[in-house]
């Protein structure tokens, strides 16, 4: 039977690989996203904005973590804050797919929030005319019955389970 190397200096998929591959996976959710917006024409709510927030932090990390993270103890604090991240974003994503499924309560001010008061007729004519409300309760578009906030959910719980990987058998030392 074997068994897998504990030991990062041995280990296929070091504390450097695996921050890498944290950061490259951020990278490309985002350029998912910003795919669907441009190309496809699907434009985010709220929820799908914040959705980004810990990918966008996630990628600086890794990216300053391969730049600066040469001690094993800077690497496990990468990994530890890449961890933290990924599950932030997993529960973001929970939770706007359970927005969208009817199981919680969306924001106040996702979607049909009232517009600043008009000066005049004109500019209410114009905020008529130009206003797309983009509500957090309606999934724009699916796949095997999953919204983009579900493959979110699910590709950043895989995200974690490498940060996590990376994290195990080894110490702060």
């Amino acid at each position: 039977m074997t068994s897998i190397p504990l030991n990062p200096q041995r280990s296929a998929l070091g504390p450097s690989r695996v921050i890498a591959l944290v950061g490259l996976g951020c990278l490309a959710l985002i350029a998912g996203a910003w795919f669907f917006e441009i190309v496809v024409g699907l434009r985010p709510c709220k929820l799908c904005l914040e959705q980004r927030l810990p990918h966008y932090a996630a990628m600086g990390l890794a990216a300053a973590g391969l730049v600066l993270a040469r001690s094993s103890r800077l690497q496990w604090l990468v990994l530890l804050g890449l961890a933290g991240l990924m599950l932030w974003s997993t529960g973001l994503g929970v939770y706007h797919a359970g927005v969208e499924w009817g199981w919680f309560a969306g924001p106040n001010d996702c979607g049909g929030a009232a517009a600043p008061a008009a000066a005049g007729v004109q500019d209410f004519m114009k905020q008529l005319q130009t206003t797309r409300v983009v509500a957090c309760t309606e999934a724009a578009w699916r796949w095997l019955g999953l919204s983009l906030a579900g493959w979110n959910a699910i590709a950043s719980l895989s995200l974690l389970g490498l940060a996590l990987l990376g994290l195990r058998g080894r110490t702060r030392g």
